[in-house]
């Protein structure tokens, strides 16, 4: 994997927040990656939770100042970069006062998804790729964990598909079982469809439950990872009927062999 350009974008990574199974991968993946020379990167949100002073965070202006527009707003797009200790691995923070600023991730103190989680998501997708533009750092892959990531893949494959600097690049989506009760917005469809993007490519998001997020996040990708042993038989099915390139589920002691074969065969 030496020199291989691989871009990760994920809702959590530790050790930023708490461990669960898409934070601790979304570290141990480029972790293993890094390790054998390739080069990397790593994109997540900057929720109000994330001790900024602990992480040592700092906002990076030469890449923060532009405005995103979400469903018809300007939402302004600041960046912020912190490197994880002992790896030489840079992660940077896409943050927004209105979307980001609060002291939980997705949900209130009573368990209450955000009202505003579908445009966090759309916010984060977009922020992510035009930030990895004024970096001008061309992925040969980008590999997408986590729902809160999962608009990623749609934007690449519509929004940005003139995007020169793309042409090349493949995107991997990691499927976890971890997911939220309830839905977002019932709007988010027409959110997206605001950008551009047609109907019928995002007709699951009529119900913007997390497996429609999940699924469509599938549609958009060129590859897929099981990433939980426990996923659901309903997205394993649309996984295995999708016609893309899968991999099956392996366990920790296993993956980095399986994901390694993966990125350099199936892709």
């Amino acid at each position: 994997m030496e020199d291989k350009r691989i871009l990760y974008v994920s809702s959590e990574v530790v050790p930023y927040l708490a461990e669960n199974e898409v934070s601790l991968m979304s570290y141990d993946v480029p972790k293993m990656i890094n390790d054998q020379g390739g080069q990397i990167r790593i994109f997540m949100p900057r929720y109000g939770n994330i001790n900024e002073r602990r992480h040592q965070l700092h906002e990076v202006i030469r890449l923060s100042g532009m405005n995103l527009v979400v469903n018809d707003i300007d939402m302004p797009l600041i960046i912020k970069v912190a490197s994880i200790p002992k790896e030489r691995i840079q992660v940077y923070f896409i943050d927004n006062d209105e979307y980001f600023k609060r002291k939980a991730t997705f949900s209130d103190e009573d368990g209450v998804l955000y009202p505003d989680n579908d445009e966090r998501a759309i916010f984060f997708a977009k922020g992510v790729v035009e930030t990895v533009k004024k970096l001008n750092w061309v992925p040969d892959i980008i590999h997408v964990h986590g729902w809160m990531a999962s608009m990623l893949p749609v934007y690449m494959k519509h929004f940005y598909k003139d995007e020169a600097l793309f042409s090349q690049t493949k995107i991997v989506s990691s499927v976890y079982a971890q997911s939220f009760d309830g839905s977002l917005d019932v709007e988010m469809i027409n959110k997206v469809k605001f950008d551009g993007i047609p109907s019928d490519a995002v007709e699951n998001l009529e119900t913007p439950d997390y497996e429609n997020l999940i699924k469509t996040s599938i549609q958009h990708s060129d590859a897929v990872i099981i990433a939980s042993e426990n996923l659901s038989s309903s997205l394993t099915k649309f996984i295995e009927s999708s016609g893309k390139p899968f991999l099956p589920f392996a366990p920790k002691e296993e993956f980095a062999a399986a994901y390694t074969s993966f990125y350099k065969n199936m892709l």
